[in-house]
């Protein structure tokens, strides 16, 4: 179990990725009708950097509390032919798998940044798309405006005529 001051997704794409550098992708087990994430299994990995055997690891990783978004636990079990590993390792190889994960924090700042990186973009794109539909606006309503301005010269004009037909019928009155 290590407990890191990151984000859970940022930890347990550091855990992917790393295993996947080895050569190894998780299996997701679901839990009790899909109501959790579940557990990443990793089947018949070598992680020379914990022990040269081939081991079943068992990764768990969930956000330390509901106040705590940027802080979690990661939870690594290992199996050897679906019994616990630990009984069997020396204490060497136990220290080592301490230190695998305690490593493991560039890899989580790493993974860290990049979310923070994908976060920024998705606030950038929307801000681009903001400003086009402000500009597409903007565009909308001096046309608008150019549009009223042509109909108010226009409806001047009809104004001036109809008072030149009224001026015409008044003569007609004063002639009669």
């Amino acid at each position: 179990m290590m407990d890191y001051n990151y984000s859970a997704d940022a930890v347990q794409n550091a855990i992917v990725l790393k295993m996947a550098k080895l050569g190894y992708k998780p299996k997701e087990e679901k839990g009790i009708f899909n109501k959790d994430k579940g557990f990443l299994v990793f089947k018949n990995a070598a992680v020379t950097d914990i022990s040269s055997d081939q081991m079943d690891y068992i990764v768990k990783v969930e956000r330390k509390s509901r106040k705590e978004s940027d802080a979690s636990t990661m939870y690594v079990i290992m199996t050897k032919g679906d019994q616990n590993a630990m009984d069997k390792l020396d204490p060497f190889d136990i220290s080592r798998a301490k230190s695998f994960v305690g490593n493991m924090v560039p890899d989580v700042e790493a993974a860290d940044l990049e979310l923070q990186i994908i976060a920024q973009q998705d606030v950038v794109a929307k801000a681009e798309k903001k400003l086009k539909g402000l500009k597409d606006d903007q565009v909308s309503l001096e046309k608008k405006l150019a549009d009223n301005k042509s109909d108010q010269e226009g409806t001047s004009k009809d104004i001036e005529n109809q008072k030149i037909a009224l001026e015409r019928l008044f003569g007609k009155r004063r002639a009669n």
